[in-house]
């Protein structure tokens, strides 16, 4: 017992220590295009704990497969930076082709898909190496990049073109050309395989693609009372886990979306900051995080109750965020 006694405060330090590491991965990483660097927020405090500098014009980020990376893909780099989560530490620059604007990994993180903008190609690049293994031209301006969850296919969204390109991984070519609506931009599956839902930016809706056939089953339109639909222009996209709800962020009109999948319906809308842009989901998803591009915050929704419930300024212009809970 008297041993015992005598652990009690190094027992009571190490759970403090434990907490305070469970804290510290509790984090949004949010990249800043013109501040060249990306902020971390603690998610539990609600504020800003450290600026990570990298390389210039960051933009879309995603998390390896193990979660123990963070690649950022850095348009005026022509490269992704990749950076350690425990650390916080660059190991490494990956080069991704001219001016890469989203990518996606392949299910082992063995390869990343790139959509180039200023060339209008889908580049194949080693995950490890950073060599290209090939390329497809697509439609200009290129964005969205999403693969399916058997990394057989690649979907590209093309904003000039107003098309997705279906492309085959194996033979690097072009499965099909689907028309959808002005300025594609994003893209989210839902969990049961069968459809690619794709944000419309110019055509105020969102595009529902049966992944049977490849066809246009539906187009949601989004409204927004006292909004013109020239300002509805929706762009950040994501699913809940059980593929029940979507939520859209609607651009000039400074809303996120709430949309019953099945019904194709919007049961709600959020005022968050100017120019909501990329969303993400906390683990139990209860908390919305909304990135706003021109109001340079991170708006936090409460999804039961469709509320925002707090606005955290973050850098200068940003673009994506990615939580590490």
């Amino acid at each position: 017992m008297a041993q015992l006694a005598s652990m009690r405060p190094f027992l009571l330090l190490a759970a403090l220590l434990g907490s305070a590491a469970s804290q510290a991965q509790n984090l949004a990483w949010i990249s800043s295009e013109k501040g060249n660097a990306i902020t971390l927020v603690d998610l539990a405090q609600g504020k800003v704990t450290a600026t990570l500098p990298t390389c210039k014009r960051p933009r879309h980020m995603q998390l390896s497969p193990d979660r123990k990376q963070l690649l950022v893909a850095c348009s005026d780099a022509n490269a992704a930076d990749v950076i350690d989560v425990a650390s916080r530490k660059s190991l490494r620059r990956l080069p991704l082709g001219e001016d890469p604007e989203l990518f996606d990994l392949s299910p082992d993180g063995k390869m990343l898909f790139v959509s180039n903008e200023d060339d209008a190609e889908l580049s194949f690049v080693d995950a490890s190496s950073g060599h290209k293994l090939g390329q497809v031209k697509v439609g200009k301006e290129p964005e969205g990049v999403k693969v399916s969850s058997d990394g057989s296919t690649v979907f590209v969204a093309s904003e000039v073109a107003n098309m997705v390109h279906v492309v085959d991984v194996a033979s690097k070519t072009i499965r099909k050309n689907i028309a959808v609506g002005k300025r594609p931009r994003r893209f989210a599956i839902t969990p049961n395989g069968q459809e690619l839902w794709v944000s419309n930016e110019l055509g105020a809706s969102v595009s529902v693609i049966s992944l049977k056939d490849y066809s246009v089953i539906a187009t949601i339109a989004l409204q927004l009372k006292g909004a013109r639909e020239a300002d509805i222009t929706p762009v950040g996209l994501l699913m809940t886990r059980d593929g029940k709800r979507a939520y859209v962020t609607m651009g000039r009109a400074n809303h996120v979306a709430f949309v019953d999948v099945a019904s194709r319906q919007v049961t709600d809308q959020v005022l968050v900051g100017k120019r909501p842009w990329s969303l993400a989901l906390c683990q139990d998803e209860s908390r919305l995080y909304v990135v706003n591009g021109l109001s340079d915050d991170m708006t936090v929704v409460d999804t039961a109750r469709a509320k925002a419930l707090l606005s955290v300024p973050v850098g200068r212009v940003p673009h994506s965020v990615v939580l590490t809970d």
